[in-house]
This record gives C-alpha cells, sequence and structure tokens, in this order.
C-alpha cells in the first residue's frame, strides 16, 4: 500500500510542530500511544556505558561483553551463573526507575484524554509512571514475569520477590528500590541453587515471559490487553484520533508503525505523530495528515512543550 520511499522531515520548524502536535492531541476525541524502544532509550535505560559498568562491570571482566543486552545472549555453563546475570538485568531494567521522566511527561501530557498504550517494551514503565495497567497492551512480554521454559502450559507468575531474593544473595543491597554495592565484601556473579526458579508444573526451568521465540506465553493477561486494544481502536476510529508514536523502530514495524500508518490512512479524523531522533518518517500517502519530530523525545516532552499542552 505505501510507497517504500519514506517522506523527508518536513521543512516545518520545531516551534511549528510543536503547535500542530499541541492543536491535534487538545482537540482529539482519544490518543493512541504506541512506544518502542527508542522511547526508553530517552528515559534513560540505555544497555551500555556507566549504567551497564556501573552494575555489570565483574561479568565484563569475566566475560568480555561490553553490554547488557549482549550478555543476555551469554551461553552460561549452569543455570546459577544463567540466573546470576539476568537476576541483576531484570531488577535494573524493571523493578528501578528510569533516570529521567520521560514517561511521567508523557503521562502528564495525555492522563486527561481518553488514551490507549500499545507497546514492544518490556519494562513496565508506563505502569510506574502512572498509566492505568488495563489501558496498556505489552505486546512482547514483561521483564517482570516467568513462565515455564518448555512451555508446559500457559500461565505467568510474577517474580520481584525471587528476583529480589537473587540480588540481594549477591550481595547487593537495595536501597530507595535501587540497588547498591556493599562498601566492603565481594559481588558474587551466581545465584545459590536453591533460588532457581522452576515450572510449579513440570519442573523444567522457568524463563523470562519476552517474545524471542517460538515459546512464548500469551496467557490470559496477554489476550484480555489486546482485545481491550482493539475494542478501543474500533470505538474511536471514527472519531478524531490521534496516533502517537514514540521511539519505534524498524525490528519489528508490523506491530506499531505500520498499523499506526494504515489506520492514519484509512480513518477519515486520524492524525499521525512520529518522535524519533534520527527515524522520524512517515509515508508520502499520509504526509497531510502526520508530524514528524527528529528529535531526542524526552527534549521534545520537556518543558515547556508539556506544561503549555491545553486538553
Amino acid at each position: 500500500m505505501f510507497l517504500k520511499r519514506k517522506m523527508n522531515d518536513s521543512t516545518n520548524s520545531y516551534s511549528d510542530k510543536i503547535l500542530q502536535i499541541k492543536e491535534k492531541i487538545g482537540e482529539a476525541d482519544a490518543v493512541v500511544i504506541g512506544a518502542g524502544a527508542g522511547f526508553s532509550t530517552s528515559a534513560g535505560f540505555v544497555y551500555n556505558g556507566e549504567r551497564f559498568e556501573k552494575y555489570f562491570s565483574d561479568f565484563r571482566k569475566k566475560y568480555g561483553f561490553s553490554d547488557m543486552y549482549a550478555g543476555g545472549f551469554y551461553p552460561y555453563k549452569t543455570l546459577e551463573k544463567h540466573w546470576g546475570y539476568w537476576c541483576r538485568y531484570i531488577y535494573n531494567n524493571r523493578y528501578m526507575d528510569a533516570p529521567r521522566p520521560v514517561y511521567q511527561n508523557l503521562y502528564d501530557l495525555v492522563k486527561e484524554k481518553d488514551y490507549f498504550v500499545l507497546t514492544t517494551n518490556v519494562d513496565h514503565c508506563f505502569q510506574k509512571a502512572g498509566f492505568d495497567k488495563n489501558r496498556i497492551f505489552y505486546t512482547q512480554g514483561d521483564y517482570g514475569l516467568f513462565q515455564c521454559s518448555e512451555p508446559c502450559h500457559k500461565e505467568t507468575y510474577d517474580n520481584e520477590d525471587k528476583i529480589k531474593k537473587m540480588v540481594l544473595s549477591q550481595g547487593f543491597q537495595i536501597k530507595d528500590g535501587e540497588l547498591q554495592k556493599p562498601e566492603d565484601g565481594e559481588i558474587k556473579l551466581t545465584v545459590p541453587t536453591g533460588l532457581i526458579p522452576y515450572c510449579p508444573r513440570c519442573g523444567k526451568p522457568m524463563s523470562m515471559n519476552l517474545r524471542s521465540d517460538q515459546t512464548f506465553v500469551e496467557d490470559n493477561g496477554w489476550h484480555r490487553a489486546a482485545e481491550k486494544y482493539e475494542k478501543f481502536i474500533q470505538d474511536h476510529k471514527k472519531q478524531k484520533i490521534v496516533f502517537l508514536e514514540l521511539g519505534v523502530g524498524y525490528n519489528t514495524p508490523g506491530i506499531i508503525k505500520y498499523p499506526f500508518w494504515q489506520m492514519t490512512s484509512i480513518f477519515q479524523h486520524a492524525f499521525y505523530v512520529c518522535l524519533n531522533q534520527g527515524e522520524a518518517y512517515a509515508p508520502e500517502e499520509i504526509r497531510r495528515k502526520s508530524v514528524c519530530m527528529n528529535e531526542d523525545i524526552g527534549v521534545v516532552l520537556n518543558n515547556p512543550f508539556s506544561s503549555s499542552i491545553t486538553i
């Protein structure tokens, strides 16, 4: 349907685009937020650099990888070592707050609107920022859930208590939700055998509820959220609806990006907004119904933009 050639960022000024986005959101009957990895990156959830060194320098020294993402694919020889890495990874990216208040600024922008969130992110930042859990569809899973690795059944299990016990067993302390290394004492790279999670039904090792292969579990909560999202679209498709795409790349464009383009084209009163540093594009077919900004999302959502929105 759409041309492969993408339109360039428009020549309108930064302030003109801000004013247009303000106007469209202000008059909208509904806002559909589509958030990808770039949105959490803008909030400070990065997998390398200072953040990686602070919590994973011991893994880097032992195994040689230089970012959290690579560490997740390392073939650890034992489950004690596997969960030694993953408990830290999950705690950092699920139970610690993002360094910058980008999610909170977005919430302030849309909290008085009829909104729904569709996201491929698995870090739970939307709910922590105040978004209603009944208005969020986490399509790719949640770092906060275990599932059977087989999987022998379609249920997921909250892992917060288990993950906290794992990181504490390594020697970390938890203060105000943050992991802290003790002033003296060495941090362990493993966890005790007794803390390894196993499926309560078949006894196989548990895994994270992340869509990485065909074993991903779509539990009852997943299906309820999918139905709520579809109903939201159907209820509002004839109204003024803004599709607000934030930090969505081309790894899985069929989940958010392409459907947003298609619905913007088909729905008479739809409007498309794309905020994505270096990757803000829209097809020529919906150019007149779009605003794209190649800017850091956090900067755009920060003052004076968010505070100037009148709903």
